[in-house]
């Protein structure tokens, strides 16, 4: 396929080297005209095990980092990884007999091993967030705890956020709370957004009804596919071929400005890289 004359990031992507494509998915990228990838790590469950400790953490840190470094040599860009917590851990770890705040720690320790590999060098930023389906008052609050130190861990770092929140459009008051805690709210990113989504910067989901959205009201965004590769869920939650496709029709659409704005500028603002370089 001809190259577009444009970098093309996809902010949000896993790559499972245990059970999905792995490197296979970052080539399906690449051969579409795709250049750059923020690799998330997949929950420690779906990798190693549920993690309880530093060394688990660090088997799922090792794991997503290895497989990133192998996309980046299919790329004409690079691929970064972006290492962190899944808030849905507390979920896991309450049912097996640990209370809200044993699980709280737990997250913590784990959000503090992210920010070592940011410090050390192989990871760009770090992931955390509070659960996006119904949970009591003391996991809730909890997982707030969770989400505000890792606000705390990225701004001793310097280093963004990528947020797992519930659905909606304001969150204001998280970006207030990051900086509460040293953290500008331009290196807050709301994974999984809609266009509309006020306070941290968007990650937009490429749908063309979102970025039409996004696009509307002028804001820094970013584009994802939050690719979970998952064989037995193939494509979803869109597929990695799904961002070069949606750059290709926002380009013959006009946005050129856009696109600028969504692979160039924003995330030289948010994560402090240059995507134009190679």
């Amino acid at each position: 396929m001809d190259e577009l004359d444009t970098p093309i990031l996809d902010n949000h992507l896993h790559l499972d080297p245990v059970n999905g494509r792995g490197v296979e998915a970052a080539e399906a990228f690449a051969d579409h005209g795709g250049t750059h990838l923020n690799v998330l790590n997949k929950p420690s469950w779906d990798l190693v095990e549920v993690a309880t400790d530093e060394g688990i953490f660090r088997e799922c840190f090792d794991l997503t980092v290895e497989v990133t470094e192998a996309a980046s040599e299919r790329l004409s860009g690079r691929a970064w990884p972006v290492l962190g917590v899944h808030p849905a851990l507390i979920s896991q770890l309450v049912d097996d007999g640990y209370t809200p705040a044993q699980a709280r720690d737990i997250m913590q320790t784990g959000l503090d091993v992210a920010t070592e590999y940011v410090a050390e060098g192989p990871a760009l930023a770090i992931k955390s967030g509070r659960p996006h389906y119904e949970v009591d008052d003391a996991i809730w609050d909890a997982s707030n705890e969770v989400m505000r130190y890792a606000f705390d861990v990225a701004a001793e770092v310097g280093c963004a956020v990528q947020l797992h929140t519930e659905g909606g459009e304001d969150f204001t008051e998280v970006a207030e709370w990051a900086e509460a805690e040293g953290l500008p709210r331009q290196q807050v990113v709301k994974h999984f957004s809609g266009g509309n989504v006020c306070g941290p910067i968007k990650s937009v989901i490429a749908n063309t009804d979102d970025l039409r959205d996004a696009i509307e009201t002028g804001d820094p965004f970013l584009m994802e596919t939050d690719y979970i590769d998952d064989p037995d869920r193939p494509g979803a939650v869109l597929g990695p071929k799904t961002v070069p496709r949606r750059v290709r029709w926002l380009l013959d659409e006009g946005y050129d400005e856009a696109v600028r704005r969504a692979h160039v500028e924003t995330p030289a603002r948010v994560y402090g890289i240059d995507t134009t370089l190679a």
